[in-house]
């Protein structure tokens, strides 16, 4: 079995400052996953421009498979030289796994990555490079189900308030909460929060530094699918809800007319719920057979919302909410792979409003749904009907 990597990254700006000198890239497909985080030069703007930099040359090239030697010998005659230092300096973590479940590890000048395998820390054995002068350690490791890679920035490293270093809180230290706190059922998101706001305290939410931690876990693949507004041609009903039931972990069908659509060719009724959790998300109803059954373009608009918000957060309490929005950004999140059946019929419940408009509408949420999922690093196909 192939695994699907569960990926989170969040970061710390330093303080004072308004843009983040470390930045993460992250790519997944069918054959391969690619993150990489790189720590710019100081903070601020340049430091922004040179792990930007760095990190989108290395994603690039990594994924399209072209060696390390290459990347770095490209990054070292792209990145602008620092007037004042006369260096050309970011550091970087790469990490590519591919189908085979193998991961391998290039890092330059950064921390080394955290490695977790059945709540241990498992030590990982580097070779070293010297490319074009820079010293780059590689490795190599084969993945097992529920192992978890961390890789930090600098700033995760001597967290402490004010601006002296706490030398007390280093790579190993780091290593032990991680052995301590960390627990099999953890998602990377969970993990990602978890350490980051360690550090966030540890500065007393002023950071001294810029702060990234990046976090992926091997775990088993889970198929959500997600049925929306109804098919053109009605005698495509039953096509896409035996599509919609067919090989999914999940079922998620959102929007009334879709509800109708579902229940009558499942043959079951449609069981209203008239609780309200969140005033601005309308409530849920119940299908035998779906997991989850919501109202249409609002709630997935909220839901768009709730998921945009897990990157700016430290905690994930959207998930133990009730309303609609939060249950299907819930179960959106814990996929690898999610399919949106979308119909492209107008909708004749809203004899009110405009048809085309409603259509143009629930076009654009479901792109947007779709561009967020995929920066979540969850694979995303369509299927128009």
């Amino acid at each position: 079995m192939r695994y699907f990597i569960d990926f989170a990254s969040g970061s710390l700006i330093k303080y004072g400052e308004e843009l983040c000198g470390d930045n993460v890239e992250f790519y997944v497909d069918n054959d391969m996953s690619v993150a990489v985080l790189s720590d710019g030069l100081s903070s601020g703007v340049k430091a922004n421009i040179l792990s930007t930099l760095t990190s989108t040359i290395a994603l690039t090239m990594i994924k399209n498979g072209l060696s390390i030697e290459e990347t770095v010998e490209t990054i070292i005659q792209t990145l602008p030289i620092d007037a004042q230092k006369n260096i050309a300096y970011s550091t970087f973590t790469i990490v590519k796994i591919t189908d085979h479940n193998k991961a391998y590890i290039a890092e330059f000048d950064g921390p080394e990555t955290f490695f977790l395998r059945r709540g241990q820390i498992e030590k990982i054995h580097y070779t070293e490079k010297n490319i074009c002068g820079k010293l780059v350690r590689e490795a190599s490791i084969d993945l097992k189900e529920n192992d978890v890679m961390v890789f930090v920035s600098d700033g995760a490293l001597y967290a402490s308030a004010g601006q002296s270093l706490n030398l007390n809180w280093k790579w190993e230290d780091i290593a032990k909460h991680l052995k301590i706190n960390i627990r099999e059922s953890m998602s990377a998101l969970d993990i990602k929060n978890n350490l980051l706001g360690v550090c966030d305290q540890m500065y007393l939410f002023e950071p001294g530094d810029d702060t990234t931690v990046c976090v992926l876990k091997a775990v088993k693949p889970k198929k959500v699918k997600l049925f929306t507004g109804p098919p053109t041609h009605k005698e495509d009903d039953a096509k896409v809800v035996h599509e919609l039931m067919n090989n999914a972990d999940i079922r998620i069908v959102s929007g009334g007319t879709t509800s109708q659509i579902v229940a009558r060719e499942l043959g079951v009724q449609i069981k209203s719920s008239t609780e309200i959790y969140d005033r601005e998300v309308p409530p849920i109803a119940y299908i035998q057979g779906i997991d989850l059954v919501t109202e249409g373009v609002l709630t997935l608009s909220k839901t768009i919302d709730r998921l945009k918000s897990l990157s700016k957060s430290l905690d994930s309490d959207i998930f133990k909410a009730k309303d609609g929005a939060s249950q299907m950004a819930k179960l959106l999140y814990s996929a690898s792979h999610i399919k949106l059946l979308v119909g492209r019929s107008l909708n004749i419940a809203n004899a009110e409003s405009s048809f085309q408009r409603d259509l143009e509408l629930r076009l654009h949420v479901v792109g947007e749904l779709e561009k967020i999922l995929v920066k979540l690093g969850k694979i995303v196909t369509i299927e128009y009907y």
